[in-house]
């Protein structure tokens, strides 16, 4: 009793108080029984719930200070909704999916329930202030997947307090004070992504609060499997700071325990608050009533006594013995505010499936008004009856329910022309536009800050103006934009004492210190979720990952959580990160890969840029930093100690996105590639105008956005022919920009050979200069490709050369013939 007394006055806990605690506890239960019936009655497709974590979530929120950040998962609806920032009918209108902004402002219908996020963009798509309000990271799926972006959260805020270059930025932070909470389940804390945080977090001293939610299980497999002593608390004991070292403070708590949950929480809170201290909250005895979703009930794999263990120590009902025992409420009163919160449930779900309902109406009336009138005017009258029949049948009808018999019913007149086919052409044409706008937008910026709209700014050279190595030219840029703009930091693994591997950076922490210029662990992960949190918060970090190889560690990070954080909100968040690396060729397997085509369709939603030099990866630098999108630059490995003639405007000049660039004019033949290809191709188009054939060589430069103004189709309208290369394996980026070519751009129509890709082998790059040569195109074999093309044509003028020439589709059946 003395220390609940202490607690009670320290925190100023008032029946009012707890009773506004107890009501929101049940209500978010109350939601939670609601959300698996509706997707049980078909109303809703999937539902998954945060039933058995009320109680440390309220206690939880009473930790949170405006300016805070949430970094959590699907089981956070109780804190989200202690804190205002979710209402209840918001709560259902995400689980039918109500696609209006107004209705579901946290996904607008793109995330299934259980995903928040705060709109952190204006309706232009800028930043509006974050000291003001509670902050929720849009929340993931994946598991522990939101953890990574947790370090870049609280990395901001040791930024805030250490930067004095920071302090304008008011509306992003008070002086550093603010703190992130970030929530995972037990059994998710078996993912790497979590340990690496954690490890990170205690490395950085920074100000973040990683609250485990225990209820013993990851769907059905128990924590005996999942976890080290079963306690991700004692699995972790080595990270507990002591007097004499750093590390995190580890707070054990039952999820039940109403006052201890409070003191938990505001010890870890002025701990981070204050000292910037991590801690790791674990919530033991967590229950799940419903199980893990709604996809099956949990008495599959729970013992009896489990369950029963379950409704025992049900927090919500813990939370009321607590209070009947210490005479904070009645039985009356309390059964009141309970049948209070299932009323506010019920009315919540009523209002949002109304609301959804008559959001689908009108264009659910109007086709059937359409269709009604096709079947009176068209001799197909009754198979229009039967489609519109069967439409009307339906439930609840979807918007391609909808979509679907319009397109029968105009099928159907396909033979007629009358005034009532082309109504509901006119209304697959609206509804396309207008349902495009709902499920396709946004995966980009589309603000006026987008990269995409920064103005062009050549790079100027003096008569005079000096050979430099590319690593000189691309170290003076950095060296000129982070002078620019505080708001610039790097990280990344050497890219601080030593300027990064390829010197870079050199010299650069020495002259801005180590918070602008940063070396960190080898974490790809997080070093990716540290510029993501960072990004959110209005900082402008590049980040690096070594080499192109390795990003295949970060990849879930980068594409579950950066590369759709614009579109899964719809707009409401931003993340600007540059993601910085280098590749194509150096040495052996793991340091001269091209794995374009795995970035190329795990990454939409970022820029990918490919540059051919250094001065040209300046100027893409210098564009993207200036713009609102994330991207990815892949520098040119072997490029640093090449010579380039150095720009007069580091800094300011700007190369736009999605502009080729015409290298080599020529008139027989479009070569296209991009990075350090760029430098073979010249040299085999210079070798083949030897023997007559002169060839255009044309650098993509950015593979998304890919050739915007189809530059690429004026070129083979003159050569009539196309050879796409790179160094990725069959079927890869070079078929990627084939699909653009032909398929987009329509340059088939003006071939007159078949188009030929000529790619690396599908295997890793063997080692030494000689594994080089065998494993990717070479001048001769880009000679060789070509010249074929020009000898099908003109045989008597391109004689056959006698040899059999490299066949770089040994993926296909050549591949294991010859393998007999």
């Amino acid at each position: 009793m003395e220390m609940k007394e202490a607690a009670l006055d320290h925190l100023s806990l008032t029946k009012e108080l707890i009773l506004a605690d107890y009501r929101t506890v049940w209500e978010s239960r109350h939601v939670s029984l609601l959300a698996r019936k509706e997707v049980f009655m078909g109303k809703a497709k999937f539902g998954v719930t945060g039933d058995g974590k009320e109680l440390a979530q309220v206690a939880m929120a009473h930790a949170f200070r405006k300016g805070d950040w949430r970094s959590g998962y699907y089981r956070d609806q109780t804190v989200v909704a202690a804190l205002g920032e979710l209402t209840w009918q918001q709560y259902f209108a995400q689980l039918y999916a109500h696609t209006d902004i107004d209705a579901e402002p946290n996904t607008g219908g793109r995330m299934m329930n259980g995903h928040y996020a705060t709109r952190h963009l204006d309706e232009r798509g800028h930043f509006l202030p974050q000291t003001t309000r509670y902050n929720n990271a849009s929340d993931i799926s994946p598991t522990a997947g939101q953890i990574p972006r947790a370090v870049g959260l609280g990395y901001a805020s040791r930024l805030f307090r250490e930067n004095p270059g920071l302090q304008y930025l008011t509306d992003f932070s008070d002086h550093g004070n603010e703190v992130c909470f970030a929530t995972i389940g037990d059994a998710s804390t078996s993912e790497g992504m979590f340990l690496e945080a954690i490890n990170a977090a205690g490395v950085l001293q920074i100000p973040v609060i990683f609250s485990v939610w225990d209820d013993g299980y990851g769907i059905s497999v128990p924590i005996r499997y999942q976890t080290t002593k079963e306690s991700i608390s004692e699995a972790l004991a080595g990270y507990q700071r002591t007097d004499e070292k750093p590390g995190l403070e580890i707070i054990t708590v039952k999820g039940w325990d109403y006052i201890r949950l409070i003191e938990a929480y505001r010890k870890a809170s002025f701990l981070a608050r204050t000292e910037h201290v991590p801690s790791l909250v674990h919530v033991e005895e967590v229950t799940q009533p419903q199980g893990h979703s709604s996809s099956g009930s949990h008495e599959r794999y729970k013992s009896r006594e489990r369950l029963a263990f379950e409704v025992e120590m049900d927090c919500n009902r813990q939370f009321r013995l607590w209070i009947l025992e210490n005479g904070y409420a009645t039985a009356e009163e309390l059964d009141a505010v309970e049948a209070e919160a299932a009323k506010t449930a019920r009315t919540a779900r009523d209002l949002a499936w109304k609301a959804y309902l008559e959001s689908l109406r009108p264009d659910l009336d109007s086709a059937l008004e359409g269709m009604a009138r096709a079947a009176r005017d068209s001799r197909a009258g009754d198979d229009i009856l039967a489609i519109r029949a069967h439409l009307q049948k339906l439930q609840n009808p979807l918007r391609s329910d909808v979509i679907e018999a319009v397109k029968q019913t105009v099928r159907a007149l396909r033979f007629e022309e009358i005034p009532a086919k082309q109504v509901l052409v006119d209304w697959l044409n609206r509804t396309k536009h207008e349902n495009w706008k709902r499920f396709n937008t946004f995966l980009y910026s589309q603000s006026d800050e987008s990269p995409l709209r920064v103005p062009v700014v050549p790079p100027v050279y003096e008569a005079d103006s000096p050979m430099l190595d590319g690593r000189e030219i691309i170290n003076r840029n950095f060296d000129a934009l982070l002078a620019r703009d505080p708001r610039i930091f790097a990280i990344g693994e050497d890219v601080g004492k030593i300027g990064d591997v390829n010197q870079g950076m050199a010299g650069l922490q020495a002259k801005f210190g180590e918070l602008r210029v940063t070396d960190t662990g080898i974490r790809e992960s997080t070093i990716i979720g540290q510029g993501i949190g960072a990004a959110l918060r209005g900082l402008r970090p590049v980040v690096e990952v070594q080499y192109v190889d390795y990003m295949l560690y970060p990849l879930a990070t980068l594409s579950d959580d950066l590369a759709c954080l614009h579109y899964r909100t719809a707009g409401g968040q931003k993340a600007p990160v540059i993601v910085r690396t280098r590749g194509h060729r150096l040495e052996g397997v793991w340091h001269s890969g091209s794995p374009m085509a795995v970035l190329l369709h795990a990454l939409r939603g970022m820029h990918m840029v490919v540059p051919r030099n250094l001065t040209q990866a300046a100027g893409f630098y210098n564009t993207l930093l200036r713009g609102d999108d994330p991207a990815l630059v892949i520098e040119p490995l072997n490029g640093y100690r090449i010579k380039e003639p150095l720009p007069s405007n580091l800094g300011e000049f700007c190369l736009p996105l999605g502009e080729p660039e015409v290298l080599r004019e020529g008139t027989d033949l479009t070569i296209v590639t991009y990075g350090s290809m760029c430098r073979i191709v010249m040299e085999a188009a210079e070798q083949l105008a030897t023997v007559g054939i002169e060839a255009e060589v044309i650098d993509a430069q950015t593979l998304i956005p890919f050739d915007l103004h189809h530059r690429i189709l004026a070129s083979v309208q003159k050569t009539n022919r196309l050879l796409v290369t790179d160094e990725d394996m069959p079927g890869g980026a070079s078929a990627f920009m084939l699909h653009k070519i032909l398929d987009e751009q329509k340059a088939f129509r003006w071939l007159d050979a078949d188009p030929q890709t000529l790619t690396a082998h599908p295997h890793r790059p063997a080692y030494t200069t000689d594994g080089d040569y065998f494993s990717k195109p070479n001048t001769e074999d880009i000679f060789d490709v070509a010249y074929a093309m020009l000898h099908e044509s003109d045989p008597r003028r391109y004689p056959s050369l006698g040899y059999e020439i490299s066949d770089w589709s040994f993926s296909g059946s050549r591949w294991w013939k010859a393998q007999e």
